[in-house]
């Protein structure tokens, strides 16, 4: 069997690791030959293809980013991008496709296999808010990252009795903001799934300076306020009708030094979270996708994504997958509150 490998959006730690595991056994185990898509769902679209064999995944375990390369390309938004991809796939000698990706990447290979195409989903997203699946492998890695910023903040913070931000990246769910803060002893840590009060974050600001020490906000880069409390600039959309975000942190440290007349600046890890290498948990988790991934090849069972549920990797629908995201519990956040302030 000849099998496509791509992945899509937007590149974390561990994707090399599933790469290696999917050709490694494939190749090893069930003799089957791979062709590597380039930047996503434009490989496929374009016909854009590189080797991929076992010589070409040696060394890469502990590389982040993706042999690959990655994009936001979408191909159900392009006339005829569907057939386009299945006459390339056939053209091309390819009867299955394992797509690595997050909600957009894995929407599109479920509209794909509900036209034909045989398609085996791994979850791929540092947001951890994929459905059916308790983490996504990237994960570990950016909160990891952003607990060592957080750590570094914190002392440059009390030195100079600043009000110090770090932004993180979540658009739409908070687990990042949520873990990395709880885990680096933030202060203040704002989600998208509970729009915040100003006056109350401004409280807990004037509060931890009572204390001689400094604040430390951690916030998600799609938080935002409570409505009429501030006014926030809106982005452009990328091919999946995202807003591109950003700007969150700057905004309250603008409005924290206007309310309490205390200094305050911000540190945004934007990309940094993505970078570098991954986490042991992350090479082991997605290596354990990837065997499992190939297996699925192997079996026929097609239109699934794999999962980690507990300790055990599953296979489920990709319509559950990606039905809903999997955002943060407004009541694991509340608990979570305790420790501010």
């Amino acid at each position: 069997m000849r099998i496509g490998v791509l992945t899509g959006g937007g590149d974390c730690p561990g994707l090399n690791a599933v790469i290696r595991a999917v050709v490694r056994k494939g190749v090893g185990v069930h003799g089957h030959e791979f062709v590597g898509f380039r930047d996503g769902w434009r490989g496929p679209l374009e016909g854009e293809t590189m080797p991929l064999d076992i010589e070409a995944v040696r060394g890469i375990l502990p590389r982040g980013g993706t042999i690959l390369g990655s994009s936001r390309t979408n191909p159900i938004k392009i006339d005829g991008g569907v057939e386009k991809i299945k006459e390339n796939l056939a053209k091309g000698g390819v009867d299955a496709l394992i797509a690595i990706g997050g909600e957009d990447t894995l929407g599109v290979a479920k509209q794909l296999f509900d036209k034909g195409v045989k398609v085996v989903g791994v979850p791929k997203t540092i947001d951890n808010d994929l459905n059916a699946t308790d983490y996504t492998f990237g994960f570990d890695t950016a909160v990891n990252i952003a607990v060592e910023a957080i750590d570094r903040l914190h002392t440059t913070a009390e030195s100079h009795h600043r009000a110090l931000i770090c932004e993180v990246m979540g658009r739409h769910a908070g687990w990042i903001a949520l873990h990395a803060g709880m885990a680096g002893g933030a202060n203040v840590i704002l989600i998208p799934e509970k729009p915040f009060d100003i006056d109350r974050v401004c409280a807990y600001v004037e509060s931890r300076f009572k204390t001689k020490y400094a604040p430390i906000i951690v916030v998600a880069e799609g938080a935002h306020p409570v409505e009429g409390q501030m006014t926030l600039q809106a982005g452009e959309l990328d091919a999946f009708g995202h807003v591109r975000l950003g700007g969150i942190g700057e905004n309250l440290a603008s409005e924290i030094e206007k309310r309490t007349g205390k200094e305050a600046r911000t540190t945004v890890l934007g990309h940094i979270q993505r970078g570098g290498t991954p986490t042991a948990f992350d090479r082991v988790l997605a290596t354990r996708f990837g065997l499992q991934a190939i297996d699925a090849v192997q079996d026929g069972d097609f239109g699934k994504m794999v999962a980690l549920q507990g300790t055990e990797i599953v296979r489920v629908g990709l319509d559950e997958a990606t039905k809903e995201l999997k955002t943060v519990p407004v009541g694991r956040y509340e608990e979570a509150e305790v420790f501010f302030g």
